[in-house]
C-alpha cells in the first residue's frame, strides 16, 4: 500500500472512485463526484492535503480538504480546515484504508500549522481520531441554534492554544452545494449506474 499526493492525471479515475464509493449510500446515485471535481478548481481547495492510497498501481482511496468560512464572534472572518469527501472503493471499505489515509492528513495538516479540523460526521465513528463536539469550543454551524448542542458537528483539535481563538460561526464553501442542473450534465461523463432508495438514506 502506497499514500501519495493525487496527481492530475487521477483526477477522473478518483472522480469515478468517489461515485462507485458514495452511490445509493446517502441518496439515490450520488453527488460527492461532482463536489471533488469542483473543489480542485476553487480557491478554498488545499492540494497539498489530496492524497490517494494505492494498491498495486491501482488507486482505491482519495481525500480531499478544503478551507471553509468562518465568521468569528468579534465579526471578523477567517478560514478553518476541513476534510471530505474521502472515499474508498466499496471492495476495499472497511480494511481500515480510510482510517489509515484520515490519520495520515490529520498527521499532516498538524505538521502544516492548522490549529483544527472541522467535519460534519458520525460522531461515534470520528471519535477515534480525536474528533469532539465542535459546541464544547464554541463553535457552530450555521444554522444551528447556539444554545443547544449538535453532536454531528465536529473538531479535531491539532493546536489547543489557537483553537480558543476560533469561537464563531461556520459555513461550508459554497462548491460543496448541490446544483442538480449540473449533477445531470457531469453525469454523462460516467458509465450508467441505477439509481435506487434504500432503507436509511438521508434523501
Amino acid at each position: 500500500m502506497t499514500i501519495r499526493l493525487e496527481e492530475k492525471k487521477d483526477y477522473f479515475a478518483v472522480e469515478n472512485l468517489t461515485r462507485e464509493a458514495f452511490w445509493n449510500v446517502y441518496q439515490p446515485g450520488c453527488f460527492e463526484h461532482l463536489v471533488l471535481h469542483n473543489l480542485r478548481d476553487d480557491a478554498c481547495f488545499v492540494p497539498e492535503l489530496d492524497y490517494v492510497v494505492e494498491i498495486d498501481g491501482k488507486i482505491i482511496a482519495n481525500i480531499v480538504y478544503a478551507k471553509g468560512n468562518l465568521e468569528l464572534e468579534n465579526g471578523k472572518t477567517t478560514e478553518l480546515l476541513l476534510f471530505g469527501p474521502v472515499s474508498v472503493l466499496p471492495q476495499y471499505q472497511k480494511k481500515g484504508y480510510g482510517d489509515q489515509l484520515i490519520r495520515f492528513t490529520l498527521n499532516k495538516a498538524k505538521q502544516m500549522g492548522y490549529p483544527a479540523v472541522v467535519i460534519t460526521g458520525n460522531p461515534e465513528y470520528y471519535k477515534k481520531f480525536g474528533f469532539e463536539s465542535a459546541s464544547k469550543y464554541g463553535l457552530f454551524l450555521k444554522g444551528m441554534d447556539c444554545k443547544e448542542d449538535f453532536p454531528f458537528f465536529l473538531i479535531k483539535v491539532l493546536d489547543p492554544d489557537r483553537v480558543g481563538s476560533l469561537k464563531g460561526i461556520y459555513s461550508d464553501p459554497a462548491c460543496y452545494e448541490l446544483n442538480e442542473e449540473e449533477l445531470v450534465e457531469f453525469e454523462k461523463k460516467f458509465p450508467p449506474k441505477v439509481k435506487e432508495k434504500r432503507p436509511g438514506q438521508l434523501i
